[in-house]
């Protein structure tokens, strides 16, 4: 039977050695978990990894492991300020990581953001990278971005083979601007983070917190909208993100073995109603995490 594992990407943020996501409540995933956690999904047909450079103690974890076998994409963080030899800066870090990784070559390097591309050092990191690319240390430039307004300003600029954005259920501003079928048909692969928002909408009410009562009419409905339907959060998130078939690749990021093998139950479960347009919203306050405040 055909299934969607091989369109997931395993996100590594949670292999830092640190608690990561609003909604994780199991902190560190220890290096046993781990490993389980990748061995369990590369023999379901797993086959992408998605970390970043800045992410603590995951790449020496994930060396340790052992990944080689893996398609493997990074992100290399914000240039340093002062930073007088941009180019070396950019081929030591990269080289570095795959001394941590243990590996030979990238399959995906993803520049910080858009801001990156378009500062006064923009074309060289690009240039860089690209020389990389030439090298055979890696195989796909691309940038991560927070909003598809970012990809009018850089798209004529530079060329890029990945780009990875935000979406999910009220987050879908890459699919109503039009850019999932402006960058599938270029040939762009499109990967998506934040298809649970974090975890914020897997949420119970009891769980959700106070910050996030602003929207109690969105929730209401969201949850509403659910018991109608008989599908849990996890469905309806994993159902909607997987019905875009444009989309090459959603990134999941798990504490543990269990919650693993429940999203891939989820995402091979026979399709759903989808949720309704009624559920997007377009604040940032709600939709990007970075402004999110628990103080």
């Amino acid at each position: 039977m055909k299934t969607n594992y091989n369109r997931l990407a395993l996100g590594t943020a949670q292999f830092s050695g640190k608690a990561y996501g609003v909604a994780n409540k199991s902190g560190r995933v220890s290096r046993d978990e781990m490993a389980a956690i990748v061995e369990y999904a590369w023999s379901k047909g797993v086959n992408t990894l998605d970390t970043a450079i800045i992410y603590g103690d995951s790449e020496l974890n994930l060396g340790r492991i052992g990944i080689d076998k893996w398609r493997v994409i990074s992100k290399i963080p914000i240039v340093p300020e002062h930073c007088l030899d941009i180019a070396g800066w950019v081929r030591k870090s990269v080289l570095d990581s795959l001394e941590r990784l243990n590996i030979s070559k990238l399959d995906g390097l993803l520049i910080h953001s858009s801001k990156e591309l378009l500062s006064p050092h923009g074309e060289i990191l690009y240039r860089e990278l690209d020389n990389l690319r030439e090298e055979n240390v890696l195989e796909k430039i691309g940038v991560s971005i927070y909003n598809t307004q970012e990809l009018e300003s850089i798209w004529s600029l530079f060329d890029l083979d990945l780009v990875q954005v935000p979406f999910n259920i009220i987050d879908r501003r890459l699919v109503i601007s039009g850019w999932l079928s402006r960058l599938h048909q270029a040939g762009t692969e499109v990967h998506v983070r934040s298809i649970f928002l974090q975890g914020l909408l897997l949420m119970g009410v009891e769980d959700r917190p106070a910050i996030f009562n602003h929207w109690q009419s969105l929730w209401q409905q969201w949850h509403v909208w659910l018991n109608e339907q008989k599908q849990t959060p996890l469905q309806a998130c994993l159902n909607f993100v997987k019905a875009e078939t444009e989309i090459d690749r959603f990134v999941i990021g798990v504490d543990s073995l269990d919650q693993l093998k429940d999203i891939l139950v989820g995402i091979d479960a026979q399709a759903l109603n989808l949720a309704p347009i009624e559920l997007m919203n377009e604040d940032d306050n709600l939709i990007n995490p970075s402004y999110w405040s628990f103080h």
